[in-house]
This record gives C-alpha cells, structure tokens and sequence, in this order.
C-alpha cells in the first residue's frame, strides 16, 4: 500500500484550540509541503509553541491534521514516530540514562517491539552525537549535564530518528553562541537532504537565517514570508509593537531593537 508522496508532506487547518477554557489559537493554516527550514517567531503569549505542538499532534484542536495527505488519526503511534522527530522545550528525561541511551530512544520507532538495537541504530545514535558534539560524553548520566550539554544530547536524539519532518520548540536554548552557530548548520544540512525542519525560536538575528518566516501574534498567523520580503520585515515591527529595526548587513538579516 503506498503511503503518498516521497516527501511527507504535513497540513494543518485549525478553527480552534483551547487550553484551560482559553482560545489559545484560531483561524489558521500551515502546509509543510517542500524541504526547507522555517522559523514561527512572534511575542511572548503568541501561541508559538502551541501551533507547533497541535502541528506534531500532541494536542487536541477543532480543525484537521493530515501527514501525507492521509488524517492524522489513520497513522499508528509508530508509523508517526518515523516520520515525525520532536525537540520539545524543558523535555524530562529519565537522569539515571547514560547521554547515549537517552539519543538511542530516537530509534525506538525503527525497531520490532522487544527487539535489541541493529548495527545501523548504534550507528545513527553515533552520528547524530558527533553532530551535535556530544560523543565524548556518551557514557555520563543525563543528569549530570549542564543545561548547554544535556540540549545538545535531547537534540541528538532528535537527529537519531532520522525523519524528513523535524519539529523543534525552542532548540537553542541554554545554547551558548558557538554551538547556536552548529545548530544552524544542522538544520541547513537537514534541509539540504530534503528535510523539512520548523523551529520556534525567539532568537530573531538566527529565524532571519531560515528560509521562511511564520510571525505570529494573538494566537494567529499573521504572516507568511522569507525573511528577505520588506512585508515579513513590516509584519515583524507590527507585532514587535515597531520596536525593531531590521537591517541587512553583507548579506545577512539583522534585527535589532529600535
């Protein structure tokens, strides 16, 4: 039975979400249909994260989810596990688990239930930790990390699935600048094997690097854009209450405060 397209293409039409009887998100779309990096940005309270965890499906909403172009409810546990690797912020782990133990529950979705990990487990456990620099520390307890070490080790474990979705929710944090710099070449090497990644982050000079941005404010989308389109630029001083001056330097993006 085929299982759609090559690329696993990922949709969501919402109406509603709530949380503790609040509206926290409506009346939106966002289509994952190409490789790419995109970065959701917008205030603090702009439902960022939120958006990104009813795109993972991980929370209930009125509206659709499809992965593939099939609903999200016809997909097993496992089957969305493989297609889908999830970086969430403050993520708990089991402390007592060695780093490499904790990047090989990346590969769980890959093997048959009961089964010890294969030759190419250990083998994508080993290249997704010298990724994110974090092999030489593969036998030490996640609990004895700092918060720097244990995100990379979390992110590793991301890597390890070896999906063409990745979906991360604040992964640069208690990353210092040298290894927020790794990160974005991470993502741009995912990207660049036909990857979709999507990241929210707050940390704009970085977002300005993705290859769209999705800005956010009071639980919509308000726009769509590369980062280099003077209307993403007009949509990102709006919601930042024109609080921000956006400039090119060389060729890059900055945002600095107004």
């Amino acid at each position: 039975m085929s299982t759609g397209p090559s690329f696993p293409t990922l949709s969501l039409r919402l109406q509603s979400l709530r949380l503790g009887g609040r509206e926290v998100l409506q009346g939106l779309q966002l289509s994952l249909d190409q490789a790419g990096w995109t970065a959701i940005v917008g205030p603090n309270g702009a439902g960022k994260s939120t958006l990104l965890r009813a795109l993972a499906g991980l929370l209930p909403f009125d509206g659709e989810l499809q992965l593939q172009q099939r609903p999200w409810a016809s997909w097993s546990h496992r089957e969305r596990a493989r297609q889908i690797a999830w970086l969430g912020q403050n993520e708990s782990s089991t402390d007592e688990l060695s780093a490499y133990e904790v990047v090989m529950l990346g590969r769980l979705p890959h093997q048959a239930w009961l089964a010890p990990p294969s030759a190419a487990d250990h083998a994508a456990a080993r290249q997704a930790m010298e990724q994110t620099q974090c092999w030489d520390w593969r036998e030490r307890p996640l609990g004895r990390l700092s918060g720097g070490e244990r995100q990379r080790v979390l992110l590793a474990r991301a890597l390890a699935v070896q999906s063409m979705l990745l979906l991360m929710d604040e992964p640069l944090a208690h990353l210092d600048p040298p290894h927020q710099s790794d990160w974005v070449e991470i993502v741009r090497g995912r990207a660049g094997c036909g990857a979709a990644v999507v990241s929210v982050l707050h940390e704009l000079n970085i977002a300005l690097q993705a290859d769209r941005l999705v800005v956010m404010d009071a639980g919509r989308i308000v726009h769509q854009g590369a980062p280099s389109d003077p209307a993403t630029h007009a949509a990102l001083q709006q919601v930042f209450q024109q609080r921000l001056l956006i400039l090119q330097v060389q060729d890059r993006w900055l945002a600095l405060n107004a």
